[in-house]
């Protein structure tokens, strides 16, 4: 059987409802009127068999991470479903491979993705390198946290939006992977963000600065099974950390427990202590490399590092990526050119985790993902992706 990869038109939506719908458990539910698998943003593939029934289908997003200080465009995969009677067929493979040339040509120079198991896209070069993971703490500890007296506390409005959205940013631009929060998939205004939430509060210091802010959901009840959901405690100071956490503390008495978001490095963690919380839940997340010299050009380096290096990549499904090249650290920029021995060879699953600095040379080496080169090609590799532990706050 032979079959047809191609982007979803007007007349596949109910196709692509039905299939997604059953993979995902909301088949109960008929087909929303106007709904699309497809909006600004969203770009879906789908492989149909010879009698026209999609079998297969993927998501591309459009969208930009954050990586040494600078946006990397981004395809965002979702929506990874094969029909049931035909898995382990290689339908996977095929729309995924499709969704990496495709996302390659309009721009995209990674991909990154959340996996319910990584085997099949492990196979296809996406590696793990982060998770994004939701903490749970007695509410009663936050509330031993000391508030910072010149910072006051009050619900955010419309206005504050911008300063929260470049409050975001900030704590972004310094990360390595968290998303940019603007594009196509980011289309509502200040009222569709606050409405979000039960509640956004701000931070705001004694000139009147809005230097930091907490997003939340109070959850059901108000006994032993209270909850407080908190997606985003951003502050810009030490003291609008402490006292957006004191504020959450205030909490215990109707929600005992506080789930809190976040990042391996968050500064909160400085004000908690690990044996006080659990993690509530963890979900892994992927990059793999789609255009490898246009992936080196688009991050940010370190403007204290020069040197090079010979790599040889190795890559079936992305075979534009496949050959000798010399990496070059200049001053912060950094460029991929052809050529160069080949000295260190890496796999898609190495070149991967080494980009987002998930993985030492060493134990890329211990793994089988980097062979090749000295001591001194290991030692320039970490210095050069070294820092911030990746990771991501937005699940799609």
């Amino acid at each position: 059987m032979t079959f047809d990869v191609r982007a979803l038109t007007a007349q596949d939506q109910k196709q692509a409802w039905d299939l997604g719908s059953l993979a995902f458990g909301y088949h109960d539910r008929p087909m929303p009127e106007g709904w699309v698998s497809d909006s600004p943003g969203r770009y879906t593939l789908g492989a149909f068999d010879e009698g026209g029934r999609l079998v297969a289908k993927a998501v591309d997003r459009v969208q930009e991470q954050w990586f040494g200080g600078r946006l990397v465009p981004t395809s965002g995969v979702a929506g990874v479903v094969t029909a049931p009677e035909l898995r382990g067929r290689g339908l996977g493979r095929l729309v995924l491979t499709g969704l990496l040339a495709y996302a390659r040509e309009r721009g995209a120079v990674i991909s990154t993705l959340f996996d319910t198991t990584p085997l099949p896209y492990r196979a296809l070069g996406w590696e793990e390198v982060g998770s994004l993971d939701y903490h749970a703490f007695p509410t009663r500890v936050l509330a031993s946290v000391r508030p910072d007296p010149a910072v006051t506390l009050r619900p955010a409005v419309a206005a504050d939006v911008p300063a929260i959205q470049e409050i975001y940013r900030r704590a972004a631009r310094t990360s390595t992977g968290l998303m940019e929060r603007s594009g196509p998939l980011y289309t509502g205004g200040p009222a569709e963000f606050l409405a979000e939430y039960n509640g956004v509060t701000v931070a705001v210091s004694a000139s009147g600065a809005v230097e930091g802010y907490a997003s939340w959901d109070r959850g059901p009840g108000y006994d032993s099974d209270g909850k407080l959901t908190v997606d985003d405690l951003i502050g810009l100071t030490s003291g609008a950390t402490a006292t957006l956490l004191a504020m959450l503390g205030g909490w215990a008495s109707v929600a005992p427990t506080t789930i809190i978001r976040l990042g391996a490095a968050d500064p909160a963690r400085s004000l908690l202590a690990k044996v006080d919380g659990k993690v509530e839940s963890s979900q892994p997340w992927m990059l793999r490399v789609v255009d490898a010299p246009g992936a080196v050009a688009a991050r940010g380096w370190s403007r204290y590092i020069s040197g090079e290096a010979d790599l040889e990549l190795v890559d079936a499904e992305c075979p534009w990526n496949v050959g000798a090249y010399r990496l070059v650290l200049d001053k912060g920029e950094a460029r991929l050119e052809p050529g160069g021995t080949g000295a260190a060879r890496l796999t898609p699953r190495g070149l991967a985790a080494w980009y987002a600095g998930a993985a030492t040379p060493d134990q890329l080496r211990r793994s089988g993902h980097l062979t090749g080169g000295t001591p001194d090609t290991d030692a320039f590799l970490q210095t050069a992706t070294a820092g911030p532990i990746p990771t991501l706050h937005d699940y799609f």
